[in-house]
């Protein structure tokens, strides 16, 4: 039986990590892609599987292209590309810098990435291309350009699979959408921040179930459903701040409200 080949696009992440641990255990080949490919070289050599490690520059398209297509002929087939890259950030001024970074990595590199791949395994005649993406798509939000990379991500990825069904061709897209962890983990909320190790585990299992789209991890379908139905004069009323924050001005408030009662 063939090895199973799996290349991870943004392989320096701890949850690009964890799926290459994971990956390993079960016999599967990796190619490791990363801007700083030394970084996790110690790493890759840690993991009980044959490994890869290259270098790829995220936010040059022309360079993602060529990296990939020299990659593929040196591979004996490819059944699966996982794209883990994307940038954030949250300025309330919006200066265009970050937003042009955003777009730059989240918009032109991925879709270099994803073409690339798709094209790859058209000429191959099967394979799975999966993207971590993030409900953040669903709506508009504080960081602007990333929200809408997000959306953008996954209207590729479903045009992507359409044209795979034109073709007639075993090509699965999985839209992976994860839940917004990096506010669970700013809030420090127990309830919807999973374990990477757990992370991991719901994305392969959906990669391996051949999904179109999953939530990652399961209970954000709720938070997802939610934010789709929330009206926009609801929605763009939510306060963007960390429940120490929030909790700080309610105190506030109380002493202050405390103190105007006593000068009373």
């Amino acid at each position: 039986m063939t090895q199973a080949t799996a290349i991870i696009v943004g392989a320096s992440s701890l949850l690009s990590q964890e799926i290459a641990k994971q990956l390993a255990k079960q016999d599967v080949e990796l190619v490791l892609l990363a801007q700083d490919p030394d970084s996790i070289s110690e790493f890759a050599q840690s993991l009980p599987t044959k490994v890869r490690v290259q270098a790829l520059q995220i936010d040059q398209p022309a360079a993602i292209i060529a990296t990939l297509e020299t990659l593929w002929q040196q591979l004996d087939s490819v059944h699966l590309v996982l794209v883990n890259t994307g940038l954030n950030s949250y300025d309330a001024t919006l200066p265009w810098q970050p937003e042009a970074d955003i777009i730059t990595v989240n918009v032109q590199g991925f879709s270099a990435i994803c073409n690339t791949a798709f094209r790859l395994f058209t000429e191959q005649g099967y394979g799975q291309l999966a993207a971590i993406n993030s409900i953040a798509g669903l709506r508009g939000g504080p960081s602007v350009a990333y929200h809408a990379s997000k959306a953008y991500a996954s209207n590729y990825l479903e045009g992507l699979s359409m044209h795979a069904q034109r073709l007639k061709l075993p090509i699965t897209i999985t839209d992976l959408q994860l839940g917004l962890l990096d506010k669970a983990a700013l809030q420090r909320s127990r309830l919807w921040l999973s374990p990477p190790d757990e992370v991991a585990r719901q994305v392969i299992k959906a990669m391996q179930s051949a999904k179109r789209k999953a939530y990652i991890t399961k209970r954000w379908r709720l938070v997802a459903w939610l934010t789709k139905l929330l009206p926009e004069f609801i929605y763009n009323t939510r306060h963007w701040r960390t429940k120490a924050q929030r909790l700080a001005e309610k105190s506030a408030n109380n002493a202050a409200n405390g103190n105007q009662d006593k000068s009373q």
